[in-house]
């Protein structure tokens, strides 16, 4: 939309250009070399400049309304990251709150690495033992 909007502007300009460059009568329109039928009098010289104004302007307007709306969603896209930083925060918060009430709900016992399971290995009372290795026999 922005780039429509600035395309439109400047259309508007280069039009606007090549009537100031071309026109040398007062009465006539001529735009790149080429005379617009229907313009015989200063009045419809001066409405074609309104016309050309008029596109100008809307090109402007909705390059500055496209570039407003992008600035808009940018920020609410800031805003939104910037809460979900601070959610997160508070639930890793609480989250360590919750693990601290747990662990003085049961005592201050904390595991010991020997009671923490390890993948792929058992306890060794539970390994099954042939009778031939046990050396407390």
């Amino acid at each position: 939309m922005i780039l429509l909007g600035i395309v439109l502007a400047g259309a508007a300009v280069c039009v606007a250009v090549g009537i100031i460059a071309d026109n040398t009568a007062p009465a006539t329109l001529t735009v790149f070399g080429q005379h617009v039928p229907g313009v015989s009098s200063e009045a419809q010289v001066f409405v074609a400049g309104v016309i050309v104004a008029i596109f100008f302007v809307m090109g402007l307007a909705i390059s500055s309304l496209a570039l407003g709306r992008s600035m808009r969603v940018r920020q609410e896209l800031r805003d939104l990251r910037e809460e979900r930083e601070e959610s997160l925060t508070a639930l890793e918060l609480e989250r360590q709150q919750l693990q601290r009430e747990l662990a003085r709900a049961r005592g201050n016992q904390r595991p010991t690495t020997a009671d923490i399971p390890v993948a792929g290995h058992r306890k060794r009372d539970q390994d099954p033992v042939s009778p031939f290795f046990d050396q407390s026999a």
